[in-house]
């Protein structure tokens, strides 16, 4: 039963005094569409299990995204988790905490005990007469924040439910906060704490008063923190009905879809030259060579920061760099060359022609044990490792080098080269419409993105290796 209801025009907050540490602060920030909740904790719980400081322990699934940096005089840590369906057990840390957090399509009940240790020494009860209930509606972003000490639980609002509770960003504000043991100080500092480790459970004497069946939720001051409608109406009713059954479509979709995240990087931009042939020592001299050449050209840039990495290693990302990292002009301008082109038979693909046999089904001759090439080679201490590429169609034919050297002062190579037969009127025409932009944009550009995407993954290599 709802007691009374105040409108307000700003966020709905609630302030709980605490006469033993820091205040509980909770606010609701904004209501989030129907269903958003749900879609949200199902997207992100993907990417999170996959994080390398993930662990899964009392119902309360997290990753350490930010450590503790005590060199630069910063103790905070920052963190996610999500709590699902069935909530998790009454805890407290002995820091304090902040977070922001996403309600599932169910709705988050926050669950505050302020009673200190001894106090529940003395008498169990008395951590029934601290309790404290927030009710936080369907897919709503609120704030949480309270001190060390403070006993907490994040449940569904209702039982049985198929809705997550939320899934939240967590600020430790000094990992080395509150009353912790010399062992969770050493843990902390040698930046090897996680959250079930900083945790405490509920004794089992107050436990047991919680499961039994004389204690009643209802009897625990309730307050609900609500945007669109207000508790105990009609109108909450409904919304709660519709954003439940949007929530558990929108949850769906996700894993129809494998949620998938990208990282993109800018830097120095190299400047790709181009050259007015192929290299003697060119693999792609030894193509083509009986027939007329109707189109030749060779691009290169030069990495000037050293690469701890051979040059096959080298080469082998940069035909990933190919797949992975296509410039996204040169991506729409073989969508439209595909479209047409394919009523007249010639063969598509979605990468430009100097790599587009990378996506050939060939398994005769592989570079690193997954690229399909027309030939490759690797000098005998790896300095130089180079490959061709190519395709025949029904107006021509061509052929193109990748190459990566590591030359003496320390920098890296990257070539690339083209060379282009004409079997007809149509390769001829094919190619005068093509060859400056070609030139000028396509080449160029997919060399620069493959490289600098080579760049990065070695250096990230180097980097993990090193720490």
């Amino acid at each position: 039963m709802i007691n009374y209801t105040n409108i307000i025009n700003t966020f709905p907050s609630i302030h709980i005094p605490n006469d033993h540490g820091a205040p509980i602060d909770i606010s609701v920030i904004a209501q989030l569409g129907h269903g958003a909740g749900n879609h949200l904790f199902a997207n992100v719980t993907s990417h999170q299990k996959h994080h390398d400081n993930f662990v899964d322990e009392l119902d309360e699934p997290s990753a350490k995204l930010s450590d503790i940096n005590l060199e630069l005089g910063d103790p905070a840590s920052l963190y996610s988790f999500a709590v699902g369906p069935k909530g998790h057990p009454f805890h407290r840390h002995a820091g304090n905490r902040i977070f922001i957090a996403v309600s599932g399509s169910g709705g988050a009940q926050l669950r505050f005990s302020t009673a200190t240790a001894e106090q529940i020494q003395e008498d169990p009860n008395n951590f029934i007469k601290a309790l404290h209930f927030i009710n936080i509606p369907p897919d709503n972003l609120f704030t949480v924040r309270f001190g060390g000490e403070v006993w907490h639980q994040f449940y569904p609002l209702s039982k049985n439910t198929l809705h997550p509770v939320f899934f939240a960003l967590s600020c430790h504000t000094n990992e080395l906060g509150g009353n912790l043991t010399d062992e969770l100080k050493d843990k902390v500092i040698a930046k090897n704490a996680d959250i079930p480790s900083l945790t405490e459970l509920l004794p089992k004497t107050v436990t047991d008063i919680l499961n039994s069946k004389e204690f009643q939720n209802e009897t625990v001051p309730t307050t609900t923190l609500a945007m669109d409608a207000p508790a105990g109406t009609v109108h909450r009713a409904v919304c709660d009905s519709v954003r439940g059954s949007m929530g558990l479509i929108r949850q769906m979709t996700v894993s129809w879809n494998a949620p998938k995240a990208y990282i993109s990087k800018t830097g120095e931009r190299r400047e790709v030259i181009e050259k007015h042939e192929a290299p003697q020592n060119s693999l792609l001299k030894e193509h083509l060579k009986d027939r007329h050449i109707h189109h030749e050209d060779t691009f290169s840039l030069t990495v000037s920061e050293t690469l701890y990495a051979s040059a096959s290693e080298i080469l082998e990302h940069v035909l990933e760099g190919f797949l992975m990292n296509a410039p996204r002009g040169v991506a729409r301008l073989m969508l439209i060359r595909n479209i047409l082109v394919k009523p007249i038979g010639l063969r598509t693909s979605p990468l430009g022609c100097p790599a587009s046999s990378l996506l050939s089904d060939d398994s005769q001759n592989v570079f690193a044990s997954k690229y399909p090439v027309l030939d490759q080679n690797v000098n005998r201490d790896d300095s130089h490792a180079q490959v061709i590429l190519g395709a025949n169609d029904k107006h021509l034919q061509f052929r193109s080098c990748m190459s990566v050297e590591k030359l003496d002062d320390g920098s890296t190579e990257i070539s690339m080269g083209t060379r282009v037969h004409c079997k007809n009127w149509c390769g001829r025409f094919y190619m005068a419409v093509i060859n400056q932009i070609h030139k000028h944009y396509i080449s160029p550009a997919m060399l620069r993105t493959a490289s600098d995407y080579a760049v990065h993954k070695v250096q990230d290599t180097t980097k993990q290796l090193v720490t």
